[in-house]
C-alpha cells in the first residue's frame, strides 16, 4: 500500500510507540489494515540512533507513512542530531519520549522522570525542533510519584509548547517511579481523562492526544467528539488489530472503508517473501499477526498453527497457507 497524502489529520488516531512490539513488521501489517492512522515506532535511543546500526534501528518501508519516530534522551545536543538524522531517513514526526517509567529509561535520566525537569525538556525540545526537517512532538504523563498533576501538567505543556512543540500525547495516568513496575504503570494508576480534557481547554491552540486505556474506536469517537484533537491506542489495536483499525479510516478520517481479514494477509504475502527472501525469519512477523481473527471462529486455530510452526528454520508462506485453511472453511 502506498503512503497516504498528509493533508489530512493523521493524528486524530495513532498507534501508540510500543517497546518490542511496534517494530517494522508490525508496523506495516497495521498499514495493510488502516492507510489513515499514524504509526509510532518503539522508542529509540538518540545515542542508538547516532551511534547504532541505522538501517536495523530506523529503517522502515515507505508504504508505513505516516510514519513517527519516538526518541528517548535528555541531552538536547544528541536529541537534535538524532532528530536532524531520522528526518533525513523520512520520518513524519519526531516524539520525544516523557512517559516511559522503566528503571533502565530512570537511569539514563530520560523518559517519565523528565515530568520532573520541565526546563530540561524545553531545551530538549527547542534543540530538536531547529534540527529537525519535520514535526517535532512530545508524550508525557499527567505527573509522577507525589506530584500534583492538576498544577504540574499545565505548567508542563506551558514551558514545552513555549518552544515551539504544538503536539502533545497525554497518557492520562501518572507514573509511579518508585514502587510499580512499568507494567503496573500501565493499569494501576487511575486514568483521569478529565484533566486531559482540561489541558484541551485551557491551551486551546495546542493539539492534544488522549492515552491510556482506550480500547474501541468507540471510545476513540467520544474523546473526539468531546473537543480533544486526537486519540492514541496501544495494547488493543496490537491484540485486537481488525477490530481497532479496520474500521478506522471510516469512522474516524470519513475515508473508504479497509479490507477484510483475508485481504489483509494477502497483501502481506510479498512484505513477508521479501523478508524471507533476505533471510529474515517467519516468526519474526507472525508474532505480530496472531490477533488479526481475534473473537472469530476458528481464531484459536490460527494461533496455534502460527505460534507452533512459524519458529522453525525453514517456514515459509506454507505455514500461513495451513493456518488459513480452517479460517477460511470456517468462513465459507
Amino acid at each position: 500500500m502506498e503512503g497516504v497524502s498528509q493533508d489530512f489529520a493523521p493524528w486524530r488516531m495513532s498507534i501508540a510507540p510500543m517497546m518490542d512490539w511496534t517494530d517494522r513488521h508490525c508496523r506495516y501489517f497495521h498499514r495493510q489494515i488502516s492507510a489513515c492512522a499514524l504509526l509510532y515506532t518503539e522508542m529509540v535511543t538518540a545515542p542508538a540512533v547516532i551511534h547504532g546500526d541505522r538501517d536495523r534501528l530506523l529503517g522502515f518501508d515507505g508504504a508505513e507513512h505516516p510514519v513517527a519516530l519516538q526518541l528517548g534522551g535528555s541531552e538536547p545536543a544528541e536529541l537534535a542530531e538524532a532528530a536532524r538524522i531520522a528526518g533525513d531517513m523520512g520520518y513524519d514526526e519526531i516524539n520525544l519520549n516523557v512517559g516511559c517509567p522503566s528503571d533502565r529509561v530512570q537511569s539514563g535520566c530520560f523518559g517519565a522522570v523528565l515530568m520532573e525537569r520541565p526546563e530540561l525538556v524545553a531545551d530538549c525540545a527547542a534543540a530538536m525542533i531547529a534540527a529537525s526537517t519535520v514535526e517535532v512532538t512530545v508524550k508525557c504523563r499527567i505527573g509522577v510519584d507525589d506530584q500534583v498533576p492538576e498544577e504540574v501538567l499545565p505548567a508542563f505543556l506551558e514551558a514545552v509548547s513555549a518552544t515551539g512543540v504544538k503536539r502533545f500525547a497525554i497518557h492520562a495516568r501518572k507514573a509511579w517511579l518508585q514502587g510499580l513496575s512499568p507494567k503496573e504503570n500501565r493499569d494501576i494508576p487511575p486514568l483521569d481523562y478529565p484533566l486531559v480534557a482540561a489541558m484541551k481547554r485551557a491551551f486551546p491552540q495546542l493539539h492534544i492526544s488522549v492515552n491510556g486505556g482506550v480500547t474501541s474506536l468507540d471510545q476513540a469517537e467520544a474523546f473526539l467528539a468531546d473537543g480533544l484533537d486526537g486519540v492514541m491506542i496501544g495494547r488493543a489495536a496490537y491484540h485486537e488489530p481488525y477490530d481497532v483499525l479496520a474500521e478506522a479510516d471510516e469512522r474516524i478520517f470519513g475515508a473508504g472503508s479497509g479490507p477484510d481479514r483475508f485481504e489483509v494477509i494477502e497483501r502481506m504475502r510479498p512484505y513477508i517473501a521479501r523478508h524471507l527472501e533476505g533471510g529474515g525469519r517467519l516468526h519474526q512477523i507472525t508474532r505480530h499477526i496472531l490477533g488479526l481473527f481475534h473473537g472469530q471462529p476458528g481464531a484459536r486455530a490460527w494461533r496455534r498453527i502460527l505460534s507452533e510452526r512459524a519458529n522453525a528454520p525453514d517456514a515459509g508462506l506454507d505455514v500461513i497457507d495451513a493456518a488459513l485453511q480452517p479460517m477460511r472453511r470456517l468462513a465459507a
